[in-house]
């Protein structure tokens, strides 16, 4: 008889910048990655030659960096690839980041498509791993690697 596989969940508390649930595989970068000139909204991969992802694609993962790297336009950017279908489930940061912030908030508004963004501890999370955004029920975000 063979045993059950025991699933070890990590949770860990996060604030929202846009509140919203998501689910999927962990893109982690070290860098900051700019959607102005760094993703392809028509695809969602990183174009950007600079930046060590370039090649890989977001679209249906879970971005996971320390920040955004402006530009102001990476807002339009993160909107039309929302829109599209090419950005990622969610995106996680260490820091705030108000322009991605506003492209979030805008698909949303516009497309009634919520992709959630979630500042918090980031550590020790690694590309591939499985990782699921939620709603705690006093509002915060729920990040657990699955």
């Amino acid at each position: 008889m063979t045993q059950p596989i025991e699933v070890k969940v990590v949770e860990r508390a996060g604030t929202f910048q846009l509140t919203g649930a998501a689910e999927g595989e962990a893109l982690v970068f070290s860098q900051p990655l700019s959607f102005w000139g760094g993703i392809d909204a028509d695809t969602g991969n990183i174009v950007d030659r600079s930046h060590p992802g370039l090649g890989q694609n977001v679209a249906g993962r879970v971005l996971i960096m320390p920040s955004g790297r402006g530009s102001s336009s990476s807002s339009s950017v993160l909107a039309e690839a929302i829109r599209r279908g090419t950005a990622p489930a969610g995106i996680l940061l260490e820091r705030p980041d108000p322009i991605l912030a506003v492209g979030a908030i805008v698909a949303e508004f516009l497309y009634g498509i919520s992709m959630p963004l979630v500042v918090c501890d980031i550590a020790g999370i690694g590309s591939g791993e499985r990782i699921a955004v939620g709603v705690r029920e006093d509002g915060g975000a729920s990040v657990r690697k699955i």
